[in-house]
C-alpha cells in the first residue's frame, strides 16, 4: 500500500517506525524483512537459467 509521507507508525508492541519520504510503501503481506515497510518480498522471483 502506498501512502503519502512523511509517516510515523506505532506498531502493536509500542515501537515507532518513521519515514520522511514523500511516498511510503507499507507492507500488507507481512513477508518484508523490514516490516511494516515494503521491500518487495511479495514479488515472485524468476528462476535462474
Amino acid at each position: 500500500m502506498l501512502i503519502e509521507g512523511p509517516v510515523d507508525m506505532v506498531l502493536d508492541d509500542g515501537s515507532h517506525v518513521c519515514s520522511d519520504r514523500f511516498l511510503v510503501a507499507v507492507c500488507m503481506c507481512k513477508r518484508s524483512k523490514i516490516y511494516p515497510l515494503c521491500d518487495t518480498s511479495h514479488r515472485r522471483r524468476k528462476p535462474t537459467q
